[in-house]
């Protein structure tokens, strides 16, 4: 199968971020219409999908297998093992299964779709607006072409990241993507020192949503700089930035944070287990 305008593409699954992909494909021509399938275990929801992006539903997990050249697995975790086992067969050799779910590893995915070229990929909630991060390894027994769909496919979504191995997406996955919801912890104790000090609740989000988007525009404009650097050009030595990071550094917050990525990490590895 050569990848071209007249691939098929089929999504197991009408989550959010089967929507977001399908959305980015239509809207950047990367593929019509005509030529996406999905399934859901809600007709309503396949329903909408299907009024707002003029995509071809199936009736069946069977069917939309036998109709795509590209499958992508979209359900929740908990529920791809028991939708793909029992169609396993009708999968083939020409077909590329990319996953997007999260704690099936790629032996779980091997184990049930062994004749099939793989892709384990891991999007952060972002991707929805197209500023997300996507990182994405790929079965041994693959070539270099299996990158360049992977980028045509997920580039409308954010930045497409290959990583090295498994272990590797796990830590993404921690860091990119659980880590989003670090950020907004963070981001809340902004909110409430705000809100404390009399700024209305809209006016506090909005500054707080600011500071975060400004800090990180500053450094994404100014790549060549280490993250050290970008801090140093607003502390001065005794200042007021300078107080309130002594103070941090005291409150050991680094630690605090490496704690949360590895209970993260753990959380995780346990998911695997219980998911095999």
């Amino acid at each position: 199968m050569l990848y071209n305008k007249a691939t098929k593409v089929g999504f197991m699954g009408c989550g959010n971020m089967a929507q977001a992909v399908i959305k980015g494909l239509i809207e950047k021509k990367v593929l019509e219409a005509q030529h996406l399938f999905a399934t859901n275990r809600s007709p309503g929801k396949l329903l909408k999908f299907k009024e707002s992006y003029n995509i071809q539903i199936c009736q069946t997990n069977e069917e939309l297998v036998e109709s795509a050249d590209i499958v992508i697995l979209a359900m929740k975790p908990q529920d791809l093992i028991a939708a793909i086992e029992p169609i396993a067969s009708l999968f083939h050799e020409k077909q590329i299964v990319i996953s997007l779910a999260a704690g099936i590893t790629m032996n779980t995915l091997k184990k049930n779709l062994s004749q099939c070229r793989m892709i384990r990929m891991i999007p952060n909630t972002p991707s929805i607006i197209g500023s997300g991060l996507l990182g994405y390894v790929a079965s041994e027994d693959v070539n270099d072409y299996l990158d360049t769909i992977t980028e045509d496919l997920f580039s409308s979504l954010g930045k497409v990241v290959k990583l090295k191995d498994e272990a590797q997406l796990e830590a993404f996955m921690v860091a990119c993507s659980s880590g989003t919801g670090f950020v907004y912890e963070l981001m809340m104790y902004w909110n409430d020192w705000l809100q404390e000090h009399d700024f209305d609740d809209d006016l506090a989000k909005e500054l707080t949503i600011e500071t975060f988007l400004g800090a990180s525009l500053l450094g994404k404009t100014n790549i060549n700089l280490s993250l050290e650097d970008l801090q140093s050009k607003v502390t001065s030595k005794k200042g007021v930035t300078f107080a309130g990071l002594e103070s941090i550094r005291e409150q050991e917050i680094e630690r605090s944070l490496r704690v949360a990525f590895e209970k993260s990490s753990i959380r995780n590895q346990e998911l695997a287990k219980l998911l095999k």
